[in-house]
């Protein structure tokens, strides 16, 4: 077997070592989409308990509260609609830095049961 010309040796260690900032961004770019489609359904989950007890006549954003995770409940907002459903709102960190990237919005409504 041939050796290699003498200015190619170490070519694919040069070339992994280059490569390995594109993948961590790769992976942190997939974590913060789990994370986004996490939080969303979380919400919509929190809307749907929260619409169920106001229907119910219980208290709405206890029962959104109950449904979300601590790193989401804190920072989200409950809000009674004109048309008697509830908008849940959480609010979506950066993986990195921590920061508040953009507030998911969730809403669901039930009809009313208390009759």
């Amino acid at each position: 077997m041939s050796r290699p010309p003498r200015g190619q040796r170490g070519q694919a260690t040069v070339e992994t070592v280059a490569l390995l900032p594109l993948l961590l961004l790769l992976a942190v770019a997939a974590w913060q989409a789990a994370l986004a489609g996490h939080a969303a359904w979380v919400a919509a989950a929190a809307a749907r308990a929260a619409a169920r007890a106001a229907a119910i006549g219980l208290d709405a954003d206890a029962a959104a509260r109950s449904e979300l995770p601590p790193a989401l409940e804190r920072g989200a907002r409950v809000e009674r609609d004109a048309g008697g459903g509830v908008i849940v709102r959480v609010p979506l960190r950066s993986v990195i830095a921590g920061r508040r990237l953009l507030t998911l919005t969730a809403r669901a409504a039930f009809p009313d049961q208390t009759d």
